[in-house]
């Protein structure tokens, strides 16, 4: 078994902005000489969150209406109350959302579904820059 450790920098706008990541973790991937084994997407900070989705033009509108709905921005959180940061909403849709995601791989190939990418979502109320965490755990067979 072997581990690799590899980091995506990105520079995001915040507000539930959606990025697609898969070409970048398929690259990594397909550089690291692994054939089979996990992939570990991870993102550190308590703003942003990773998953997969179909990376289409109505859920990219519908996911952020639905965190919208059930966490809403408007609203005055307790955590904004001690920071002043008025960001409490993104601190609670990331914990929902989760900051890591583990696909297994095979034959050098993600197993993701035909309609399914890998996602990162920043729920942060301002532009931020960011890395993401993608760990690989395997062996060349």
């Amino acid at each position: 078994m072997e581990l690799q450790t590899h980091f995506i920098n990105i520079k995001t706008s915040g507000r539930t902005d959606i990025r697609d990541i898969t070409d970048e973790v398929k690259n990594i991937l397909s550089h690291s000489g692994l054939s089979e084994g996990n992939i570990l997407i991870f993102t550190g900070g308590s703003t942003a969150g990773v998953t997969t989705i179909e990376y289409e033009p109505g859920l990219l509108k519908d996911y952020p209406e639905f965190f919208e709905k059930i966490i809403p921005s408007g609203k005055t959180y307790h955590h904004d109350e001690t920071w002043h940061d008025g960001n409490g909403h993104s601190h609670i849709r990331a914990a929902l959302q989760g900051a890591s995601l583990t696909i297994p791989f095979h034959e050098k190939q993600l197993l993701l579904g035909t309609w399914q990418q890998i996602i990162f979502i920043d729920f942060d109320n301002r532009p931020r820059s960011r890395t993401i965490t993608i760990q690989l755990t395997g062996m060349n067979k």
